[in-house]
């Protein structure tokens, strides 16, 4: 068995890093693509040889990897005309050694797990290629198959079919051929392919040749959850990063960093960003996708319809209303306003708000003195206590990240409290929909706005929802000059289309996104039993999407987050969050029933002693 590698591109996409390298000799993570990929290689088979095929920068990669790598011998072939070729003329010219004996095939600007390379060997199949279930960040060729896990159909970019993706396959760009394939059939046609066609083409395309005469000679080797990346692009390069990042501390604060994005990372479960993962629903999902081009071409109405839009979801005046592009955007915009004098916040709390105070030396932070069963707990007496001394109130409610609740019948005191004294309350009902007693608990109505103007409601919609992507939040008061100023702070257009359409389509799901938040308090429920049930978490009681887990010793905080990072679960240590420094403590979102079974089982595993981390590929 030999390998041929094809190293002779330019990698031009990815800018000033092949400035004087191949795309191949880029170090990704303290070491090249190629030198990862001749490591991996090298321990997997015996070799007789590894053919390289270089071109752009040939003496750089000859100068680094030499003749020999980890005692087999390297030997290669240069493609001169790299700039005007593409890869299937890089092939054909190391046609002599494809004669020879049975060949691996792959190229150089890929990261993966060593166990690919040995599933593919120790399969009886002679002739494979390796591919993955298509995701949409993946680029490139995509194969069907049949049945026998034969490839029946090689798909090109310009005849794919977004209809048919749940039949799509991705190459990975690794193949494992016989000799008398590559003889008998592959390399004929490939001979043939570059007299006609000529130079310009990928190597794949002989493949599809090979099926249009009903060839039946490839299978397809289907990976399941290994792990690997192509890397085209700068930004190919960073995911390509976190995914090799064998580091605890570094990967968690890579991830973190990122505060998103992570659909580009499939097989990572979420369990930091807080959603709702049963709504929308899917029929409702179908609706927006038949609009999809409609709302992409076109400008959103302006801020006033998309208000209205919310006004009528909440039965409240347009007045009354604003929203906003994520909470974020109307926190930041309502606590630039003046008059909210010395503020009242208690600590822990999302720091979006300590974050977004102008004069941080205005805050009062309140810390609850808590009870046995939580020791972040407060109730309306703890709140009360402070009145006389803040001139206005924030309280998320639940809180976060604790999850603590006050009942409805309890804030409305401290509401009037507030209200008797000229004070204001700003109310953050994110998560209140979520409470046992769901939207009954929330007080975005328009008769208590209107009962009391000192009442200042923030409600992300993202969170509750399920549709973080679109952006959406709402702030509600009767103090019509506040709203008003708050919306001339924003642009026309601060709302996208899609937003909009969300908007005006929710009505007739209502129904629907009441069971999803009972199905939530559910699965919360039989979430903190189950994680009770752990000899590394002690979970608190929430009300909310998410649950406040304190680390049982011997863990701590930070090396569990780790730790479930390098397994793939993403959650948040609450070790360096306000109020809660160097504390044990991890908050954990509530997610479906099956995603909540697989961390708990991830965590049992911790608890036995079994090992979760990442594959040997990343040392």
């Amino acid at each position: 068995m030999q390998a041929v590698i094809l190293a002779a591109g330019m990698g031009k996409r990815l800018g000033k890093k092949t400035q004087g390298h191949t795309k191949g000799m880029v170090d990704i993570m303290g070491r090249s693509f190629l030198e990862r990929s001749l490591d991996l290689l090298c321990t997997t088979t015996r070799l007789t040889r590894i053919v390289l095929v270089v071109g752009y920068e040939a003496q750089e990669v000859k100068n680094r990897i030499g003749t020999r790598w980890k005692e087999v011998n390297v030997e290669y072939v240069e493609n001169k005309d790299y700039e005007k070729t593409n890869n299937i003329y890089s092939l054909w010219l190391a046609k002599d050694y494809l004669e020879l004996e049975d060949t691996l095939l792959l190229e150089s600007d890929l990261i993966f797990e060593k166990s690919i390379l040995q599933r593919l060997l120790e399969s009886p199949d002679p002739n494979l290629a390796v591919v993955d279930k298509y995701q949409s960040y993946m680029d490139g060729t995509v194969v069907k198959m049949n049945k026998r896990g034969e490839m029946t159909a090689l798909i090109s970019k310009t005849h794919f079919d977004f209809s048919e993706i749940n039949s799509y396959y991705k190459t990975v760009n690794i193949y494992k051929f016989s000799r008398e394939f590559l003889r008998e059939q592959y390399l004929p046609f490939l001979e043939a392919y570059i007299t006609a066609v000529g130079k310009h083409s990928y190597y794949e395309q002989i493949l599809k040749v090979l099926l249009t005469l009903e060839k039946r000679d490839i299978k397809l080797l289907t990976l399941h959850g290994e792990k690997w990346y192509e890397v085209d692009t700068l930004q190919d390069l960073r995911v390509a990063e976190e995914m090799l990042c064998n580091e605890g501390e570094q990967k968690l604060t890579r991830t973190s960093a990122r505060y998103g994005g992570y659909w580009r990372f499939p097989r990572m479960k979420d369990f930091c960003y807080l959603v709702n993962p049963y709504f929308p629903p899917q029929r409702m999902l179908d609706e927006a996708r038949q609009s999809y081009e409609s709302l992409l071409r076109n400008y959103p109405s302006g801020r006033g319809e998309i208000d209205a839009l919310a006004a009528e979801i909440y039965g409240l005046e347009v007045e009354q209303i604003v929203v906003g592009n994520g909470a974020a955007e109307l926190i930041a915009a309502l606590l630039s306003e003046p008059g909210w004098g010395k503020v009242g916040l208690t600590l822990p709390t999302s720091q979006e708000y300590s974050a977004r105070i102008m004069d941080p030396n205005s805050v009062l932070c309140f810390h609850p003195t808590g009870n046995a069963e939580n020791p972040f707990s407060y109730d309306i007496q703890h709140l009360l206590s402070i009145c006389d001394s803040v001139d206005s109130l924030i309280l998320i409610n639940p809180d976060n990240p604790s999850g603590n609740f006050i009942a409805v019948d309890d804030v409305l005191r401290l509401i009037d409290c507030f209200y008797s004294k000229g004070k204001r309350i700003l109310l953050d009902e994110s998560f209140v929909d979520f409470s046992s007693e769901g939207e009954a608990n929330s007080l975005l109505r328009e008769q208590i706005l209107s009962k009391y103007p000192n009442l200042v409601i923030v409600k992300s919609i993202s969170k509750s929802y399920g549709v973080p992507g679109l952006r959406l939040g709402i702030v509600a008061s009767s103090d019509i000059q506040l709203i008003q100023r708050c919306k001339e702070k924003l642009p026309v257009w601060n709302v996208n289309s899609f937003a909009e359409f969300f908007l005006q389509t929710f009505p007739k799901y209502r129904t629907d996104y009441r069971e999803a938040c009972h199905r939530l308090a559910q699965a919360r429920e039989s979430l903190i039993r189950e994680l009770a049930k752990s000899s590394i978490l002690q979970p608190l009681p929430s009300q909310a999407n998410y649950i406040l887990c304190k680390v049982l010793p011997p863990w701590i905080s930070s090396r569990l987050a780790q730790q479930l990072l390098l397994s793939d679960f993403f959650i948040k240590d609450c070790s360096g969050k306000l109020g809660m420094k160097n504390s044990p403590y991890v908050r954990i979102a509530v997610r479906s029933e099956e995603e909540n079974a697989e961390l708990v089982r991830v965590l049992n595993g911790f608890s036995s002693g079994e090992h979760h981390n990442l594959p040997s590929h990343k040392s």
